[in-house]
């Protein structure tokens, strides 16, 4: 490889040999791709020790950086982690594969016989923040679909990723695929983001995920088209209707099983009907699990709650603080989450029927819960095996974006001599 110093000549580098390999990857046989990625998940188990090495090297960096709990909490690989990781491989691998999957066909009177035929996108530039096990989820997903991926994780778990993406060459050597089919930026200057932002001569998609900050540069530096994965500013609307076990069971998880997923509940909202008695339970049992609550006005008579600011609606603290709003029925939530939302996930707890259609129907949300916890919010969850991220915008896929959603497609039309009057 050429000098880093050269930022632009190694990216226009890894640019040209990721659409050699999409080129030829595009008709890959399945088989290969199983197994390259069933290889790949071997070499990630079989490593998993110097892989947790890399990851304490990462750790330490993320320290002397002053991460957050939850953010370091996102970089951390436990053996049982990476056990998910090739789970996750495992799953991608054994999925039907979609290239080639005739999505529709018809026939026309002329005499045409069309067919609407899935294709890969091409080249993936996939940028990252933090999680490790993206490098993973990413590449498997890329692989899958038929497409080559530049992979350019964060500076954090830049150890991580690079011990994972070894792993992903090993399976696709084993599978006698280009090698080239997954390339990871060797460097954590910032500079790398910035070409790879505008190498529209190599690269047909970028996929942000991270932070609001990440992605409004991409959308606001990318000159190659954007799937949009904005921050997750996720609410729960509680219904009087609710069941009050059930929605103490899932605000409870939906707020502390991980604070710092995309997923996790950051904005409670509570019917003004249902404060004194499922509101009360839910915040007070917040409270005692550490959780620190930011409540309007009318909350804030709860003993040990704090008084929320302006700042507090639409905000991702990715930490165990939640917000805290009464409305006064489920248009007040409704409009709420229209005005402070990140179109990710959003959910309701709610027994009454009508409630629950009307927020489903109005609520413009990627992911809608009823009554199960936002952290499901995730691909592998969906049966995708993994996924590349949530999409929060209305082009092309929306929601978890697992190896089907990084497909386009082409029309197939056959004729026999036939030719237009």
């Amino acid at each position: 490889m050429k000098d880093m110093d050269d930022i632009h000549a190694v990216m226009t580098e890894i640019g040209r040999r990721a659409k050699a390999a999409a080129a030829e990857l595009a008709f890959a046989p399945p088989e290969a791709k199983e197994r390259a990625l069933s290889a790949a998940a071997d070499a990630v188990w079989a490593r998993r020790a110097e892989i947790v090495e890399a990851n304490a090297r990462d750790l330490d960096f993320g320290r002397d950086k002053g991460l957050s709990d939850a953010m370091m909490d996102r970089l951390l690989l436990t053996e049982d982690r990476i056990s998910g990781i090739v789970e996750g491989l495992r799953a991608i691998a054994a999925q039907d594969d979609p290239v080639g999957k005739v999505i529709a066909e018809w026939d026309r009177p002329t005499g045409l016989k069309i067919k609407r035929v899935r294709t890969p996108l091409g080249v993936i530039g996939v940028i990252y923040e933090s999680r490790p096990n993206v490098t993973a989820d990413a590449g498997a997903l890329c692989l899958k679909s038929g497409n080559a991926v530049i992979l350019r994780g964060g500076s954090e778990s830049f150890h991580s990723s690079g011990a994972i993406y070894a792993c992903l060459v090993e399976g696709l050597r084993a599978a006698g695929l280009p090698e080239d089919a997954v390339q990871l930026v060797p460097t954590r200057d910032r500079a790398a983001v910035a070409e790879l932002l505008t190498m529209t001569d190599y690269v047909d998609v970028i996929v942000p995920r991270g932070g609001k900050g990440l992605v409004g540069l991409v959308q606001r530096e990318a000159r190659v088209p954007v799937f949009a994965h904005l921050e997750g500013i996720v609410h729960i609307y509680i219904d009087p209707s609710a069941d009050p076990v059930t929605a103490l069971k899932v605000v409870m998880n939906a707020k502390t099983r991980r604070t710092g997923v995309c997923g996790s509940a950051e904005c409670l909202l509570i019917h003004r009907d249902a404060v004194d008695t499922i509101g009360q339970g839910v915040i007070k049992a917040l409270l005692e699990a550490g959780v620190e609550v930011r409540a309007d006005e009318t909350l804030q008579a709860i003993e040990g709650t704090k008084q929320a600011s302006a700042e507090d609606w639409g905000c991702e603290y990715l930490d165990s603080i939640i917000a805290a709003k009464v409305v006064d029925d489920v248009d007040g939530a409704i409009s709420h989450i229209r005005q402070f939302g990140s179109n990710h996930t959003d959910g309701i707890l709610a027994e009454d029927p009508a409630a629950i259609e009307r927020f489903v129907e109005r609520v413009d949300s990627a992911i809608v819960m009823i009554n199960a916890s936002t952290q499901f919010a995730d691909g592998g969850e969906f049966g995708m095996g993994a996924e590349i991220g949530i999409a929060t915008g209305k082009m092309h896929a929306r929601g978890p974006v697992g190896a089907e959603q990084l497909t386009s497609f082409k029309y197939v039309v056959r004729g026999e001599g036939t030719v237009r009057a």
